[in-house]
This record gives structure tokens, C-alpha cells and sequence, in this order.
């Protein structure tokens, strides 16, 4: 059994031809259509996401505040995993700070494992004087910020091009309902003359 291949013919669907329906030409508008606007939808959308996620991380880095803290005592352990062997980098610590504004406070924070009890470390606090995690590297919130743009970008346009093919796939469902009710309306006057 021989293979049948298919023939495409790039933008056959502008050309004029006798076998060209309304429909065809309709669908390739569709299709260019739907592609502009995933395309400027999507860099418009991946801008705005950017932006936005750019505000959050400014806003996160500039609300937190260093303070240097005492460490009281660190948990016990090497900061090697006992079951896996892993050797960490950090270790918890319960620290002792004052941010000038009232009574010293506590807290849990990540230090060094060679930090000794009575060792000043940097420890970071939000707006309330609440321990928070370190600020995040400026390497790491333009990372953040160029996911969330290619990210809101892609979805914007994946959507949109999805969009389009739902509306091309309704415009073949019509034009092919109207070629069956064509052929049944050939088909009804053929076997009347050879009947």
C-alpha cells in the first residue's frame, strides 16, 4: 500500500482559485488575526506583568530592615543531615536584637554553623520589627521579574490563540454543515435522473 502525501501550499487561502470558499478566506483572517493579537496581546501583557512583579519585589526589598542581633544559642547538630549526609550552610539560631524602640525581643533566624552563642550576626525585620527572611539579591528579583513577564506573556497569548481556534474551528463546523446540505440537495436531484 502506497503512501499518500499531503501537498501544502503556503497561503492558499489568499489566492484566488475556483475551489476557494467564503469560509477559507474568513478562516485565514481568523488565523492572522488571532496570531497579531496573541503576539502584541502577549509582549503588552508580559510588560504589564513585569512591572507589576518588579513593584512587588521593590516593595518586599525596601520593607525590610537590617538589625544586628546577638545569637543566644544555635540548635544543636553540625548542619550536616543525619540521613542524607547533606551539609548545610545554615543552621537555626535563636538570636536577641533591639531596634531601638522598645524592649530587646527573640527570634529564630538562619546563621552560619560556626556562629558561637554571644557572635553578632545580621538578622532582618519587617515593618512591625517582626524577623523576615534576608531581601532577595538583585540577580534574583530580575529573575523573578523576567518569569512573571514571559509568564503572564505566554498565558496571554496561549489564551488568545486558543480563543482564535475555537472561533476557526466554528466557522469550518458551518461551512461544513453547508456543504452536507449542499451535497444532500445535489445528491436529491442526481438520483432523481438516474433513478
Amino acid at each position: 500500500m502506497r503512501k499518500v502525501r499531503r501537498t501544502q501550499v503556503m497561503g492558499w487561502r489568499w489566492r484566488s482559485n475556483p475551489l476557494r470558499r467564503h469560509s477559507d478566506v474568513v478562516e485565514a483572517w481568523i488565523v492572522l488575526a488571532a496570531w497579531t493579537a496573541a503576539t502584541a496581546g502577549g509582549v503588552a501583557a508580559g510588560v504589564v506583568g513585569a512591572q507589576a512583579a518588579e513593584h512587588v519585589v521593590n516593595q518586599d526589598r525596601a520593607g525590610r530592615r537590617p538589625v544586628s542581633a546577638v545569637v543566644v544559642k544555635t540548635v544543636p547538630g553540625s548542619g550536616r543531615d543525619v540521613v542524607t549526609g547533606v551539609r548545610y550552610d545554615r543552621v537555626l539560631a535563636t538570636v536577641r536584637w533591639s531596634d531601638g524602640k522598645g524592649p530587646a525581643r527573640a527570634g529564630t533566624v538562619d546563621v552560619k554553623p560556626t556562629a558561637k552563642p554571644g557572635s553578632r550576626v545580621r538578622a532582618w525585620t519587617d515593618g512591625r520589627g517582626r524577623l523576615v527572611a534576608a531581601p532577595v539579591s538583585s540577580t534574583e528579583a530580575a529573575t523573578r521579574v523576567v518569569l512573571a513577564g514571559t509568564g503572564v506573556g505566554l498565558a496571554t497569548g496561549l489564551t488568545v490563540l486558543g480563543g482564535g481556534r475555537l472561533v476557526r474551528l466554528r466557522v469550518q463546523r458551518r461551512a461544513t454543515e453547508r456543504w452536507g446540505a449542499e451535497w444532500e440537495r445535489v445528491e436529491r436531484e442526481w438520483g432523481h435522473r438516474t433513478g
